[in-house]
Formats: structure tokens, sequence, C-alpha cells
């Protein structure tokens, strides 16, 4: 039997997702923001390469971004990024996941890849996604920029990265809405130029 919700049982959560939404868009950490903008602005100039990581709807956003940089940014003018979103490719993730584990599914490639004065956005909602860290750690030890999105009080992520951005929310959905702002607010710096 599918429950049926009043119109007004829908208002009410309506109400209070974009009530929570706003307030965490409020809180956002704005020179956080600035400073992102200013290295990925740098990795631009200097032609390093931007990684982007991220499991289940972060993967989806660091994909996104990856499109953004890439293309729309890339397009408005200056030098191109170089920007690899670690989500993108499912054979080696899946070749990787299922010969070694989960775990190095980003780290194995990046292995190939990065090199000091790198950045790497690693996105987690909760901040304490394993093949997320693994690959921070990887990144820190190479000289890489590391900046990361979280969001719950900031896991593991917010203390192993160069510059976190922690959405202050305990809801998945208003943590991963933030991050797609964040996402946006970085791209279109770069496309409205």
């Amino acid at each position: 039997m599918v429950r049926r919700l009043t119109s007004k049982g829908n208002m009410d959560h309506a109400e209070t997702y974009l009530d929570d939404l706003k307030q965490a868009l409020a809180g956002l950490d704005l020179e956080g923001v600035k400073k992102v903008r200013q290295v990925l602005d740098q990795a631009r100039a200097e032609g390093k390469q931007v990684f982007l990581c991220g499991n289940g709807g972060s993967a989806s956003t660091a994909s996104h971004m990856a499109n953004d940089l890439g293309k729309g940014a890339s397009l408005a003018g200056g030098e191109p990024f170089k920007v690899i979103a670690l989500t993108d490719n499912i054979p080696w993730m899946t070749a990787l996941a299922n010969d070694l584990s989960y775990e190095d599914i980003f780290v194995e490639q990046l292995r190939n890849f990065a090199g000091e004065g790198d950045v790497l956005i690693a996105i987690s909602g909760s901040g304490n996604s394993p093949n997320v860290l693994k690959a921070v750690e990887l990144a820190n030890e190479r000289g890489l920029t590391t900046v990361g999105w979280t969001g719950f009080g900031g896991g593991r992520l917010a203390e192993l990265v160069d510059l976190p951005i922690v959405v202050d929310s305990h809801h998945m959905g208003r943590v991963e809405d933030v991050h797609v702002v964040l996402m946006h607010l970085m791209c279109y710096y770069f496309m409205e130029q």
C-alpha cells in the first residue's frame, strides 16, 4: 500500500528542508571558498593537474566539476584547466576494486598521474570514506595541494587536507546540495571573469 502525504505534510517537509539548507549555506566558509579558487587559479596558470574524487552523490559532483572546469571555465578564456575526475574511468575503477580493494580505486589512479604542485579536491559527505582518505594521504606525500569538501563535522578528511570546507549539517542531502553550490561557486568564478 502506498502511503499518501497530505499537501500540508509535503509543504512542512519542503519548508523545513529549505530552511535547513539556507542555514547550511549561510554558514559556508567564504574565505575558504576564496582560498580554493586561488589554488585552482594557480594550478591553471602553472599547467598543473586538478584531480577530483568522491563516492555516490559526491562522485557525481566530482564529475560535474571536471566537466565545468574542463569545458566551461576553460573555454571562457585563459589557459585551459587540466582536470581529471578519478570517478569517471569505470573499467579501471572496477579492475582496481576487484583485484586490490575498493579502498584503492582512487589512490592507484592518482599514483599514475599525480605530481608535486597538482591539486586534489576530495569530496566526502561524511569525511570518512576510506578510498577518498587513502587518495588524500598519497596526495599529501607527493606534494599536492589537498582540498576537502565534507559535512558531518568534517570527519578525518577535514584533518588530512590543506584546505577543508565543512558544511555545517548532519543531513547528507543538504551536505551534497551545498557541495554542488560550492562546485558552481568555483567554476562560474572562472567562467565569468
